[in-house]
Order: structure tokens, then sequence, then C-alpha cells
């Protein structure tokens, strides 16, 4: 049987098991035909607070399972993921406008989240501390008890399932919010996965919704810690919320992030990075290369080779063969895009390729002649959008990367000693040298600086554990203490 068998969760919910959700259920578009590829369920905020409530119920027992079931059901869950891949990746395609490799790439890090998080129920799970006291000393990691998951729409499979299952694996309940424009690559899917590796009823409730949902998610009193993936400003009011309510909050943020050309680079392969950094999934990625800072003796070589590849790329359906640019997410995106391109060409900047769009197709799109005040550059387009400036020494290059508010991706692109000096001298959570600023392993630890997140990782096994454990410190003595009262 498929394993997205329409007739098991179409309108409906996960709310201990399939039903209908209180709010209007909508329709799931495909950005490239703008067919209605299903009727997807909505939650309300009362199903919210259910949820919750039902996930905080079944969370002791599952905490307390042995960790080699704990392991097994996360085993079971990547073999589904790889089981089904080709039907999952058709799905990813059509529902959130992807390429084939895009698609391919999320089924392939979601199997491995699984196999990674397998792992952590037979990790350390705390330290023995000395003391001068006549006891033994612990500090012992616990589940925090419900992880609330709030995840976006551009990699909805991998932003979902990095947060929901290590929190699962170590002991906690999840409830899990996807965004409603791709509720069943940020959601169905990993329900279904869970589902039939044979995860305990109420363990796991997915619940899509809108704003109201989110906001009741960070205010429900059972969810103990919210991961966000998500816009700068969305991600403020949910941090806002979080704290309001006394919970932990982990925020993934937006990024500005650069690609820096070293003199010296070999400018195709160089301009093949940038290309791919930008490029990718239409731009819509907060590691996107969303500045390229080239050095001014190869920039006009750069430019002329980052031109050709945009102007190259095929557009169109990601489902026909041999797509490299598939549609935007819906109308508001493109707008959005457009607008950064337009205000900055008002304002003197050169589109030397795209720049258009028809329908949700934007074009690959290479800017130059930027300010510091062009939109295009000082703005996350999350578009298919290449802006370009120059810099003559590695100084100047920090300088202009550490002016931005974001700090969450860096790439730097030629020689490995100058690379070295210049990933001393920025703030990014993230610096890859000789490779752009797209990269994700289940291992590493992600996040970023400034507005790009609130200093909080997730991936990696201490990480994880950081992220979704409370420390408690336990002493034990052979007897009753004295006391001089």
């Amino acid at each position: 049987m498929a394993l997205l068998d329409s007739a098991i969760w179409s309108e409906k919910i996960f709310l201990n098991g399939w039903r209908a959700g209180s709010a209007e259920p909508t329709d799931i578009l495909e950005p490239a035909t703008g067919n209605v590829l299903e009727r997807a369920g909505l939650a309300s905020a009362d199903d919210i607070h259910e949820a919750a409530q039902k996930a905080a119920e079944a969370q002791k027992a599952w905490a307390a399972t042995k960790p080699a079931e704990r392991a097994a059901v996360m085993r079971r869950a990547g073999q589904i993921f790889e089981d089904h891949a080709a039907e999952l990746t058709d799905w990813i395609q059509r529902e959130t406008g992807a390429i084939p490799a895009k698609a391919g790439l999320e089924i392939t890090v979601a199997a491995n989240e699984c196999y990674d998080a397998s792992a952590l129920p037979h990790h350390s799970m705390g330290d023995v501390l000395t003391s001068d006291e006549d006891h033994w000393s612990f500090a012992r990691r616990l589940p925090v008890g419900v992880v609330g998951v709030i995840s976006p729409f551009n990699f909805p499979l991998i932003l979902s399932i990095r947060s929901v299952v290590p929190a699962l694996a170590l002991g906690n309940a999840v409830v899990l919010k996807p965004d409603p424009r791709t509720p069943v690559s940020g959601g169905v899917m990993i329900a279904r996965a869970l589902e039939e590796a044979g995860l305990p009823e109420g363990v796991f409730q997915m619940v899509p919704g809108g704003a109201e949902a989110g906001a009741a998610l960070t205010e429900a009193p059972e969810i103990e810690v919210v991961s966000f993936t998500g816009s700068t400003a969305a991600g403020r009011k949910v941090g806002e919320a979080a704290g309001r309510n006394l919970k932990r909050v982990h925020l993934e943020l937006g990024g500005n992030n650069a690609t820096v050309v070293l003199p010296g680079a070999d400018v195709a392969k160089a301009a093949s990075a940038g290309a791919f950094g930008s490029f990718l999934h239409q731009g819509q990625v907060c590691m996107t290369t969303g500045r390229h800072l080239v050095h001014e003796s190869i920039a006009e070589e750069y430019v002329a080779a980052l031109q050709q590849k945009a102007e190259q790329l095929p557009l169109g359906d990601p489902t026909e063969e041999n797509i490299a640019i598939g549609p935007v997410i819906d109308e508001g995106q493109r707008d959005n895009i457009d607008r950064i391109v337009q205000q900055s060409k008002d304002g003197g900047a050169k589109v030397v390729a795209g720049g258009s769009y028809d329908k949700l197709f934007y074009s690959p799109t290479v800017i130059t002649d930027l300010t510091d005040e062009s939109p295009a550059w000082s703005q996350e387009i999350f578009g298919p959008v290449a802006p370009v400036r120059t810099f003559s020494t590695i100084e100047e290059a920090a300088e202009i990367i550490n002016a931005s508010e974001y700090g969450l991706s860096v790439g730097l692109l030629g020689n490995v000693g100058e690379a070295m000096k210049l990933a001393d001298m920025v703030r990014s959570g993230k610096v890859h040298i000789n490779e752009q600023t797209v990269s994700d392993e289940s291992n590493a630890p992600f996040g970023g600086f400034g507005n790009s997140g609130n200093g909080s990782r997730i991936g990696g096994y201490t990480t994880n554990i950081e992220a979704f454990t409370e420390v408690q410190w336990l002493t034990m003595r052979p007897e009753i203490a004295p006391y001089p009262f």
C-alpha cells in the first residue's frame, strides 16, 4: 500500500490518530501548475491545546520505554523513508516546486535523521561530578516532556524531522505544526512513517495550521520547548510568546549569506558554486547565497560567467526532465522577490540577467552596481537572485559581511590560507571554505548569529541532547546525612 494513500489522511490532522481538524480544510496547490493536489486538514487553536494535552499524557510511558525500543522505532522510520522514496519524492516535487535532486535530498536527509536519532537513546545522559561532600553527585539528563515544532514550506521534510525525531528518541512527545502550504511534505509523511514504524499513539501529534495555531502552540502549558524554523519576523513573535510563557525556544531564522570569491580563484568553478548557492530551489533556502563578494581583479570575468549560468539554466515544471529551476511557492513570495529586484533597479542597480517572471516562475537573476542601501543587497530575498559586489582586501570583505544583521552561513572560495584568515574575521554560524553557503548534514550543528537565530543549535548528538533534555542534579548517600538542627 502507498504510504501516502489519501484515504488515510485527506482532510485530516493527526491527533491521537487521523481525524478531522476543527478548522476548515485547505487545498494543497501545485505551484508549477496551480492544480489542486489534495485537501489537507487544518487545526484550530483548540486542536493545538488538545494535542498538547494528549502528548503530555502519552509522554510518561514513552519516556519509560526501554532505550532499545525507542531506537528500533527510529530505525524502522528511517527504513520506511528509504522504501517509499519514489512516492515521497514525487510529492515533494509537486507540493514544493522542487527539482528531483532537491526532493531526493530531503528523503535522504530524513532517513539519516532517523538513523542518527536511533543512536540517541543509548548515548550518555549525564556526568559523575566530584564533590567535597560525603555523597555521590551526578548531573543527569531527562526528557523535557513535550516539544513543539513549527516548520516552514521551503525544505518542509528536513526542517520538520530534524527536530521531531531527536526529541522523540530522547523520550519526549512532540506536537508538530507544519506550514499549511506544505502539510504533506512537512507533516503527513512524518506522521505516516512514525505510525507505520510503531510509535505509540499520542506521542506524536501533527496539526497543520496558520498563525492562530502557531500562537496556541507557544501558549500551551504542556509544551516546554519550542523549536521554530522560519523568517526572522515570525521568529521574533514566537520568541516573545515563548519568553512570556517561560518556555525554552530554539529559533533558526533567516540569512543574507555571502559567498566570497578570493583573488586568484578558479572563476569557472567559483561561478558554478555561486550559481548553485543562489539558484538552488529558486533561492528559497535560509542558507542561499544572497550576496556575492568578488575580488575586484576578477569581478568582470565572474559576473560574465554567472550571467551565462543564469541564462542557460532551464526553467519550468520540475516534474519534467532536465529542469534546474522550478516555481516559487506562491504569488506573495514571487511579488516580494520582484519588489526587491525592481526597487534595486530603480535605485541604480543593473540587472544583467533575468529580472522577470511568468506565473510563479521567476527567472534566475544576476544584479550588479549595488550599494549598501540597495534592497537586493541589504534584505533577504528568498528568491533566485544573485547580487554581486566587489572588494579589494579581505579586511574589507569581513567588514561588509559583518555589517549584515544576519550571520548564518558564509562560503569562501579560493586560496585556503586567505580563506582561513577571513574565516577568523567573520561572525557566522557556519563557514565553508571552497564550498558555497548551502550545506546541511544530520550530524552537524545548525544555527546562526545575530538575526539568524538566538544562539541555539539543532543537529549532532551533544547538540540535540542539549536542545531536548533538562539537567537534574542528583546526590546520594549510604544513609541520612547529619545536620546541625
